[in-house]
């Protein structure tokens, strides 16, 4: 879960939590919050990178958008769901909505920090409907002790489809010529910002020093 503004919304952390999530065959579903307190600018922005991510194919739902609590309680039924976020997003405030009962308690903006207080401390689970959501304490880093530089295109849907027709087997789309990827980045096929990340999330893995 993101939000809009405080905190601002970031596609370098969602990246990161898309790859975390999927690493360990999860569902994703994106949701963004405060889209109402965001100026319009912002609001224009959030929009278009629903589309793209709709695009890929991950769900992704604007919480002031009078439809996206039925929505996401259609794709949660039945199920066990996990929110996680940024503290401050609005975690607790959005469960409160989806079931009242709950009364979760909920927190101010930081103003010194500029970020979220932690308002939940420890993992629950709280019924949603027919189905359980876990709620999390909020957090803002993502480390990869346990990835290899191979696997990371296969949590970039797009860029593992594009990877498949690069010249060269094992082709990291990083320095590789001919690489098929870097074509459909500069071909506008694949978002600039999403190739960016990946790298990023490569160069990290492949730096990364090792724990003993």
């Amino acid at each position: 879960m993101f939000s809009a503004v405080e905190p601002a919304f970031s596609t370098n952390l969602l990246d990161r939590f898309l790859v975390a999530i999927e690493k360990e065959t999860i569902q994703p579903i994106i949701c963004v919050s405060k889209l109402d307190l965001a100026d319009n600018d912002v609001q224009k922005e959030v929009r278009q990178y629903q589309a793209i991510y709709q695009t890929i194919g991950y769900p992704f739902l604007l919480l002031d958008e009078p439809d996206s609590l039925s929505e996401l309680t259609k794709l949660v039924s039945k199920k066990t769901a996990v929110i996680a976020g940024q503290s401050g997003v609005g975690k607790s405030t959005f469960l409160n909505r989806l079931n009242p009962d709950l009364s979760l308690k909920t927190a101010e903006i930081s103003g010194s920090l500029g970020r979220g207080k932690h308002t939940t401390r420890h993992v629950e689970f709280l019924p949603i409907g027919d189905g359980f959501v876990a709620d999390t304490p909020g957090f803002s880093s993502i480390e990869w002790q346990e990835m290899e530089p191979e696997e990371v295109e296969i949590y970039f849907p797009e860029i593992e489809a594009a990877g498949s027709s690069c010249k060269f087997r094992g082709c990291l789309h990083d320095s590789e010529p001919k690489c098929a990827v870097k074509t459909a980045v500069e071909a506008g096929e694949i978002a600039g910002f999403r190739y960016q990340h990946y790298l990023q999330i490569l160069a990290e893995i492949k730096n990364r020093k090792p724990r003993y």
